[in-house]
């Protein structure tokens, strides 16, 4: 019944919603989640005189009382052809939610509509190693595989969640007020973007700060606000994303990911990586 009540209220193609009726899909593959989360990553042709920005969308759509379904959807764009895009949706849906106390949902802007609602957000470079590692082809057997993109798709959710709600809960937060300035905010998307660039250096927050001319105590206030994590946080979820890249995609050792990322020992990288991956990073070359 819900699952036919959404789709009532979706006549228009998630795609054509998107990015409008222009759009066209070249290819489409579904990725197997759960019974309560569904995926699939699209190649789109787009016309070259009118290329949106990348950009995320949520979509909320009410399917009862205090029952939703979630819909998020990406645009990225292909460095070797620019009217090439990559779409990747995730659904999911209230069986999904359901497993949440209404009181935790309703704490959250988008859930408090009681019709469907449309949120556009930015896409950061966690946001697209977390698409990136939604696609891979996994060796894992199935059921572990499957509890790996649910992990993805969580994160996935929540990244999006914190980049709609922070915006209008920052500026309240008394110690955080100076980000109702764009030129800090900006300090601090330049500490991220430093940190990607360089995952391999370990910068402590006096030298991360120095670079982008912020108070100490600003860049991790900001940096938490902002980004929902701490700056190790931040980095060392992207160094791990790199590593099950190198790792699936390069072959690359377990001793030469590590070193490569920056490291101070393999017992050290096994360790994050586990408490990431919830796997060894052997595991992954067996």
């Amino acid at each position: 019944m819900a699952k036919d009540l959404l789709t009532s209220k979706k006549a228009a193609t998630p795609l054509r919603r998107f990015l409008g009726d222009e759009a066209r899909a070249v290819s489409n593959t579904r990725i197997a989640i759960s019974n309560a989360v569904e995926a699939e990553w699209m190649a789109v042709s787009l016309p070259a005189n009118s290329l949106p920005e990348e950009q995320g969308k949520l979509y909320m759509f009410p399917i009862d009382d205090n029952r939703f379904c979630v819909e998020l959807c990406y645009l990225r764009f292909e460095e070797t052809d620019a009217e090439t895009a990559s779409v990747y949706m995730l659904r999911f849906l209230p069986a999904f939610f359901d497993q949440y106390p209404v009181e935790a949902l309703m704490a959250n802007q988008p859930f408090r509509f009681d019709q469907v609602t449309e949120q556009q957000f930015p896409i950061c470079n966690l946001t697209c190693s977390l698409l990136d590692q939604l696609r891979e082809n996994s060796d894992l057997p199935p059921l572990i595989s499957s509890l790996q993109q649910s992990q993805t798709a969580i994160q996935l959710l929540r990244r999006a969640l914190e980049c709609i709600t922070v915006p209008f809960t920052v500026c309240q937060v008394p110690a955080c007020r100076f980000l109702a300035f764009e030129s800090e905010r900006e300090k601090i998307r330049e500490a991220c973007r430093i940190i990607e660039k360089e995952l391999d250096q370990s910068y402590t927050i006096r030298e991360l700060s120095r670079k982008v001319a912020i108070n100490e105590c600003y860049l991790k206030k900001g940096f938490k606000a902002l980004t929902g994590c701490t700056v190790h946080e931040y980095r060392e979820n992207l160094r791990i994303n790199k590593a099950r890249e190198l790792l699936q995609q390069q072959g690359q050792s377990v001793t030469d990911v590590a070193l490569t990322l920056g490291f101070s020992s393999i017992s050290h990288f096994s360790t994050a990586f586990k408490r990431v991956t919830g796997m060894k990073p052997c595991e992954l070359l067996a």
